[in-house]
Order: structure tokens, then sequence, then C-alpha cells
């Protein structure tokens, strides 16, 4: 007890000069992204007289959860839990936050189709007085944390009001691990609050209790939410209108699509000068960019342009035929990677080859289609190994060598379809993950 007040009371004294030095950067991309500024005080726990109303007349129905998701990707995982647990109690509700306003936007999507049950919010900023008052509003009889997202003065604030804290689809890379424990110190007297610990992979549960100090009875081998197959259903509306608007810019159904998912800054054009080539030897093939921000767009397209090569941003596609589809298609709108996944031919995972750590490619191998990525996965190396030793993936050593591989699978699509066949069947450990994590949640584990 007296570790953890020490450790708590660094942390406060440190956290003014972390904010001060963090928000400049904080504001202006929360801005880029369409927020607004009483989205920061909200996140300090101030919120208006409707926010407040509509909060507690959830509350007065039955049980509130809080569930927090960091930003898109976590929030696809927060959904998927919400509606089995849903499915288990009608009766629960979910008052759920995020960090960014991609994730926000993402969260009130889902919210509209769930009566009510569902209220999205930002964040609490963890300084122990917002901590306060959003919990004072809220009075969640469970807090559900995804993947990463431990802060102290939040699961200190829950452990101390007897509020159980969950981590749950929990992941620690390999670089995060090595850095964990060289700090276990000061990390152990939080960690060790959790009541519960659900683990994408088998060697997890020794891993976490190990380099975090985690209390092992709490950590739960579940299998990944993300990864989990079961129930999973194309988004058919969306492709539909996608495969539409590709249509009235004259990109048919039989013609290849090479698709750069969650590219980061410098990967746009590298594989953009390959395909350039690529296109020599795959008659009709068409390059589509979804970046990881989508407020880049412009300015990828520029870049494009500067090559040569004709671009059209997804922002500017109407409903209408137009007269070119140019070389390009740069998606600067978000929440569309999953559906535009299914209408690619091979996708290409970004920041997995000038950046480091990669993206998730579990959305692609779910869509069926065949996944290449680069040397730099070092964030999903459980994964990437899983698919290597499936042979359902390709890891290529630079964008070079992508070419080849690119090239041998748009030119035998049999081969493209034996790969995606083999990634599919490699996440079929993780098939009834978001089961068994309920179930951790309801204490049946």
């Amino acid at each position: 007890m007296m570790v953890r007040f020490l450790v708590l009371l660094l942390y406060n004294c440190l956290q003014p000069l972390m904010f001060l030095a963090m928000a400049p950067k904080a504001w202006k991309k929360m801005k880029a992204r369409g927020g607004k500024a009483y989205d920061l005080w909200q996140r300090f726990g101030h919120f208006d007289v409707d926010d407040e109303n509509r909060v507690r007349a959830l509350r007065s129905t039955g049980e509130l959860w809080w569930i927090h998701a960091v930003s898109v990707g976590e929030v696809g995982i927060a959904v998927k839990l919400i509606r089995e647990l849903r499915k288990r109690r009608p009766d629960l509700g979910f008052f759920v936050t995020t960090t960014t306003p991609t994730g926000l936007r993402q969260f009130e999507d889902f919210a509209a189709k769930c009566d009510g049950r569902v209220i999205p919010m930002y964040s609490a900023l963890d300084d122990w007085r917002g901590v306060r008052r959003f919990l004072n509003l809220i009075q969640p009889s469970q807090l559900v944390l995804v993947e990463a997202e431990v802060w102290p003065n939040l699961v200190q604030a829950c452990h101390a009001r007897g509020i159980p804290v969950s981590l749950v689809n929990a992941r620690l890379s390999p670089r995060s691990e090595r850095r964990f424990r060289k700090v276990r110190f000061l990390v152990e007297p939080i960690y060790e609050m959790l009541d519960h610990v659900g683990v994408q992979e088998a060697d997890d549960p020794q891993r976490f209790a190990s380099a975090l100090g985690i209390r092992p009875g709490c950590i739960v081998h579940t299998g990944s939410i993300k990864f989990d197959t079961a129930g999973e259903k194309e988004p058919v509306e969306q492709v539909a209108a996608f495969r539409a608007l590709l249509s009235n810019i004259g990109i048919t159904a039989e013609r290849p699509i090479l698709l750069a998912a969650s590219t980061h800054s410098g990967e746009e054009l590298a594989l953009a000068k390959m395909y350039q080539r690529l296109r020599k030897d795959v008659p009709g093939v068409y390059y589509v960019v979804v970046p990881r921000h989508a407020e880049r767009g412009e300015e990828i397209a520029k870049e494009l342009e500067g090559v040569g090569l004709q671009v059209r941003l997804r922002s500017a596609l109407g409903g209408e035929a137009t007269a070119s589809a140019g070389d390009v298609l740069v998606v600067n709108s978000t929440g569309e990677l999953r559906a535009w996944q299914y209408l690619a031919s091979v996708v290409v995972i970004g920041k997995s080859f000038l950046g480091t750590g990669g993206q998730n490619p579990a959305e692609a191998i779910v869509a069926g289609k065949p996944v290449v990525f680069g040397p730099h996965m070092e964030n999903f190396s459980a994964l990437k190994d899983l698919l290597l030793q499936h042979g359902g993936a390709l890891e290529v050593a630079d964008v070079d060598a992508a070419e080849v591989a690119i090239r041998s699978l748009m030119q035998s699509p049999q081969k493209g379809q034996q790969l995606a066949l083999a990634g599919r069947k490699a996440l079929d450990p993780h098939t009834g993950a978001t089961v068994r994590t309920v179930d951790l949640l309801s204490g049946k584990n």
C-alpha cells in the first residue's frame, strides 16, 4: 500500500508537466480530426446538463458498465464485446469512451442502433479530479479497459470504490515487455489492482505476470476478440456502396485492386512507385490507399501527383458517374477500411515497411484476402508468426520484394486464394474469444 501511494504521488506530481508538454500536439491532432473545445473540457469531467441527464436516465434503468477503447481498432473490439453482452444481458447499459474523434464517431454510429442503451463520450483524462467527476456521474458496476489503456488514477479510484476493473484483449508487444520489466517496481502497484485480464496468446499469462506483476490467478487466455471470426459478417451494404462508387468512376469488378491498408508517412509514395512498375505487367490494376490517419489525404494526393499519378480523393466522389478514375484513389474518410478490404485483390499492410510496429492484418484475413507485409510487424509479432506458420500471409524484406510477391499473386489468382484460405484457418484458435471474454467478465472462468 505504501509503495502504491508513493507511485501515485510521484505520478500526480509529474502529471501537470506531462499535460503541458503533450497538450499543444494533442489539441492540434484533435482539431485536425474534427474535435471541439468542449470535448477537451468534457475530458476533465465537466459535462453539460443534457449529457448528465442522459447518463442518469440510463443508470436508473439498471446496471451501467463503463467500457473504454482508445481509438478505432479498439472501438471495433468493444462493439463486438457489447453485442455479445447485450445478448445475455439486455438490461445492461453501457457508457463507452474513446480518445479520438474518429473513435467517437464509430461509437456514435453503433449507439444509434442500440435503443439508447449505449452512451458514447470522450474518455477522462487521468487527472484525479476529473476521474472522480466521471465516476460520480456514471457510478459503473464494472470498468472494462480494451487492450492497453491502464491509467493509474482511474484504476486506483475504481479499486477504492470496489468497482471491478478488467483489461480485455490485452496485448503486450516484446518492446513494451522489455520496457515494463525495467520499471516493474513502478507499474506493479497499479497492475496488481486489476481484477480480470483476458490475454490473446497461450504464453501471455506468464509474460503479463512476470513483466507487470499482475496476479496470475486473474489472467485468463481468452484469445483475441479482433481475430474472432465467429459471427463475423461482411458489411454487405457498405461494400456494395463502395463497389458502386468504383463503378461510377470506371473501375469495374473485373479489375484487380491493390489496397494499401493503414499506411504511414512515406509508404504511400514508395508503394505508388512500385505500383507504376507493377501495372506494366498487371493490366488494369488500380491502387487504393487507406491511410492510418485520414486527415493526411490531401498531403498524400500531392505526393503521388508529384510522380505523375492522377489521384482521386474519396471525399470528392459522389453518386454520379464521372469521366476518369485516375490512377489512384485515396480514402480520406474514416471507418471504411474494413469494407474497402473486401473489394481488394491483394492487401498490403502499412507501417510495416517504413514505420516500426506494423498494423493489424486480421481484418484483411477475415475478409478472405491475400496479405503482404514488410519486415516491421513488431506490435503484432504473435499474429505474424501464426500466419507465417500456417502459410497464411507473405512477409517480404522491402517494397521491391513486395512488388515480386504482389505480381505473382495477381498473375496467379489461385495462389492468392490459397494464401487467403490458409490465413483464415490460422485464425481458428481465436474463434469464440468474444464469448470467452464475456464469460470472464461474468465470473464464469
